[in-house]
């Protein structure tokens, strides 16, 4: 169940930082964006470390307060949650 976790996180910012990285060029080219809710879902479901980066890395949504407080805060709620999890359900720490 741990690996579970870990690779849905895995694949979960992997697929946030490719969705900032995408919308950010669709931006410059003028193209279809991706809808804010669905890159903000995309964080809370599991990629807020993986959005914030892209969000950094790509310089986009950052003048956006939803993401440049947002983000941060998902970031900082996933790792209480993860702590959580392999402190008293997996018994690791």
């Amino acid at each position: 169940m741990l690996y579970f976790y870990a690779g849905y996180l895995l694949v979960m910012n992997c697929v946030c930082f490719f969705m900032m990285g995408a919308d950010k060029r669709f931006a410059k080219v003028h193209h279809r964006r991706i809808p804010e809710r669905t890159l903000f879902t995309a964080a809370l479901a599991g990629g807020a470390l993986g959005g914030f980066i892209g969000m950094r890395l790509f310089r986009h949504k950052t003048k956006h307060l939803l993401f440049s407080v947002g983000l941060p805060l998902a970031v900082i709620l996933h790792i209480l949650i993860a702590y959580c999890l392999l402190h008293y359900v997996f018994l690791v720490i």
